[in-house]
């Protein structure tokens, strides 16, 4: 089987959040990604997304960078050329970095290939689970008591797992009066690399004696020292996300027992390639991963759930409801959670939730086509 792309439609599309979300670096109360649209010579038709902050605040990519990169270079790599397997398409573009560009591509890819083969992504990925528990994850809030009002929602739908942001001032209690109010819970936090090595060690021995999953990237996104050094005195996990870059990054990450547990996110890897090698790397080497996400829409989300369903994703994803996020998605059917799980589309090749071209149309703020014969 080859397959050759002949017609790429970038889409800019903006879409208001349900609740405003805030980390340690900024608040946001609407998302802006890249939807990529590719059509083979044979006019099947691939999805895919890049979750790229609108901000330079998570990593140095944003938008307008993931879209000249893709105008400009990835696309035009893709166009016209043959390939027989996601992972050689990937291939074609020799640039460096800019992952989450890489990333929209690389899920078109795979979204087309699937429906080639007539399988579902999760099974063409190699993934067996049939439901995948879903977390999720909330930003700060004012107040401890608006906190406890938006946990408890949440766990009323079925949710039993939460991931806190935290932040210089606002990490040990918020968490102690969360777990006081909902004992039940999986409790984990993500700094966003906002802390100091050292000036918060005595920010992580309290966190450390909460009995928390997991202390997800405390310190900045190259410091991998410090975290092996913080995991060397804590019995807490800790999780590294924005240092695991690449497969290459998270066998470094890995070797210098710097973690226990790695954050897979396809955005952030560069695509379902690079995710999957990584899930291959720490399973391999008995280290745990779950799947963490970008609020992507239904595109970025559906791949993330086909991710989610390898061996190695043993704990709650952020793969929760859309509707958590967004009072309509772009696709259909909707992804759902019910009672703290989401159903894996396996019955319908390719990502098993269609585009609804109406809905991109209602948000899109920007538009390009590419083609073989420009």
């Amino acid at each position: 089987m080859k397959i050759q792309i002949v017609r790429v439609e970038l889409f800019k599309v903006s879409m208001a959040l349900v609740r405003e979300f805030e980390t340690s670096s900024h608040r946001k109360g609407w998302i802006e990604h890249i939807l990529v649209r590719a059509t083979d010579s044979e006019g099947f038709v691939g999805w895919g997304e890049s979750a790229s902050p609108s901000d330079p605040y998570f990593c140095s990519e944003n938008v307008d960078t993931c879209w000249l990169m893709l105008e400009r270079y990835l696309v035009p790599a893709l166009l016209g050329a043959t390939w027989r397997t996601p992972i050689e398409a990937f291939g074609l573009a020799h640039i460096n970095g800019n992952a989450f560009a890489r990333a929209a591509t690389d899920m078109a890819c795979w979204d087309l290939y699937s429906r080639h083969l007539g399988q579902s992504m999760a099974e063409v990925l190699g993934g067996d689970a049939k439901t995948i528990e879903a977390g999720v994850s909330l930003g700060i809030e004012p107040t401890i008591d608006a906190l406890l009002d938006v946990v408890a929602a949440y766990v009323n739908e079925g949710y039993r797992r939460v991931k806190l942001k935290i932040a210089p001032g606002w990490e040990a209690e918020p968490c102690r009066q969360v777990l006081r109010s909902f004992p039940g819970i999986a409790l984990q936090v993500d700094g966003n690399g906002a802390f100091s090595p050292n000036d918060h060690r005595d920010t992580f021995s309290r966190l450390d004696k909460l009995g928390l999953t997991m202390i997800e990237q405390p310190f900045a996104a190259d410091d991998l020292v410090a975290h092996a050094e913080l995991q060397r005195r804590l019995s807490t996990p800790v999780c590294l996300d924005e240092s695991v870059t690449s497969p290459a990054a998270a066998r470094t990450a890995l070797a210098l027992d710097a973690c226990r547990i790695v954050n897979v996110k396809v955005s952030r890897l560069g695509g379902l390639g690079p995710a999957r090698a990584v899930h291959d790397i720490c399973r391999a080497a008995g280290v745990p991963v779950w799947c963490g996400g970008m609020h992507e829409f239904g595109v970025g989300r559906a791949a993330n759930l086909a991710l989610a369903s390898l061996p190695g994703f043993v704990f709650p994803s952020d793969v929760s409801g859309s509707d958590k996020y967004y009072e309509r998605d772009i696709v259909s059917p909707p992804i759902i959670a019910k009672d703290g799980k989401v159903l894996v589309p396996r019955s319908v090749p390719g990502l098993g939730h269609e585009v609804v071209f109406g809905e991109v149309q209602r948000h899109l703020t920007g538009h390009a086509t590419l083609s073989i014969s420009q």
